[in-house]
């Protein structure tokens, strides 16, 4: 069966991932199918390049994700339409996004906290 995982590359201390299409039975930097894309976690933000199509070309073949793709595709590669909600929702500001008794609640608490010491 084929993966598509993470590839470590990089010297010591310093990571550097391929995404590839692999056996699953192979080791992690053993030999692969095709490069489908890299991730930089050592960039602020990180940075993730994926070619999406190869990536679902791979997935139409019976291709599985690794839990590790799966998270960077859903956190970093984002739809279009999934793009703008979360500028709308951005638009709104962080306090439309919780009740306003969560706040009031938090704040009670973070008083408490202060008021001890």
């Amino acid at each position: 069966m084929l993966a598509i995982r993470l590839r470590r590359t990089g010297s010591k201390k310093r990571p550097f991932y391929r995404v590839v299409v692999a056996d699953s039975r192979t080791a992690r930097d053993s030999s692969f199918v095709e490069i489908v894309g890299h991730y930089n976690p050592r960039t602020k933000p990180a940075k993730v390049d994926i070619n999406r199509e190869r990536i679902d070309h791979w997935v139409g073949k019976g291709a599985q994700l690794s839990d590790t793709v799966r998270t960077l595709l859903k956190n970093h590669l984002t739809s279009p339409a999934s793009a703008a909600e979360a500028a709308s929702a951005s638009a709104r500001g962080a306090s439309a996004a919780k009740p306003k008794s969560m706040r009031s609640t938090n704040m009670r608490a973070l008083s408490a906290i202060l008021a001890a010491r």
